[in-house]
């Protein structure tokens, strides 16, 4: 079982500091743990129960009401908030479905998104928000490795699926490379390009994390594509901006960049005029579209 800092409750659950001290001083329903130098820090149940008391206190409950309920009314009336779907409640709930591992919480939540808003807002308005929010996107270890590799893992496959069911491209159409490069491992914003590129019409090679340079090299020769396209999660912008010096003398493709805390689009844009920065996957559709044209 993970214990949790009181910085990284308040990052996860939302909930500010000092309402927690104020709810341990006059509730029942909270008492962190201490360290022999009297931090405070809480256990995986008490994280579980503030998100889902941050459920219900978004939705009326007063918190002298909620302190009298059990644990089995508490889920009674969380999963009846749940169906009426307010993001930043799904949001919650998935954090809680990561921290059981509980794989058929996650995909209820996603499936009932998907029916309503597609995969694309699926991914961008419901998961983008929750990976950010738990520090797996840009991987700042606010929950244990191995909940990231489950929650990851679930995602990834549910947008490998998706991509499946989507339509062959034409022999034609237009070609693009995808990759992570060296040192570089958070996939699910690069599978995501995939599925926009490839609904689009795209041809892409999909080369996935962490590509050494020379096999980049080679790849690109292979496959003769027209665009690539990379993205980043490194918080160190020196290290961004040699590796996109490193493409750059590979190749004089154009090459589409997103990412990051780290990077902007005037640092990323100066250092070449053949790059194309993306602020996020909406931006990543129109110019798909306006490049096959001129193509």
């Amino acid at each position: 079982m993970g214990s949790y800092t009181m910085a990284q409750v308040v990052s996860i659950t939302g909930i500010k500091s000092h309402t927690l001290r104020k709810w341990e001083s006059r509730y029942n329903f909270l008492t962190p743990l201490r360290t022999e130098t009297n931090i405070r820090y809480y256990t995986e149940e008490q994280l579980k129960a503030l998100l889902n008391i941050g459920i219900l206190n978004r939705n009326g409950y007063r918190i002298s009401q909620i302190d009298k309920m059990s644990q089995e009314a508490i889920y009674d009336a969380v999963s009846q908030i749940m169906a009426s779907g307010a993001k930043e409640d799904e949001i919650n709930a998935l954090i809680v479905a990561m921290i059981n591992f509980d794989e058929l919480e996650f995909d209820k939540i996603f499936k009932s998104e998907i029916i309503k808003s597609g995969l694309l807002s699926t991914i961008t308005q419901l998961i983008y928000p929750f990976l950010r929010q738990v520090g797996v996107l840009w991987g700042s270890n606010k929950v244990m490795p191995a909940q990231e590799h489950f929650i990851s893992n679930l995602i990834r496959r549910k947008i490998f699926h998706s991509i499946e069911l989507l339509a062959p491209s034409t022999e034609n159409a237009p070609k693009a490379v995808l990759f992570l490069s060296e040192g570089e491992f958070h996939e699910i914003a690069l599978l995501l390009a995939y599925y926009i590129a490839k609904s689009s019409g795209w041809n892409v090679c999909y080369l996935g994390q962490s590509v050494p340079y020379e096999n980049l090299r080679k790849v690109i020769k292979a496959v003769e594509p027209e665009l690539l396209l990379t993205i980043y999660t490194s918080n160190d912008l020196e290290r961004t901006e040699n590796s996109i010096k490193t493409i750059l003398d590979i190749s004089d493709l154009p090459l589409v960049v997103s990412g990051g805390p780290a990077i902007t689009e005037v640092q990323i844009k100066g250092l070449n005029e053949n790059i194309e920065y993306m602020e996020g996957p909406q931006d990543l559709i129109p110019f798909l579209e306006s490049f096959k044209v001129e193509a």
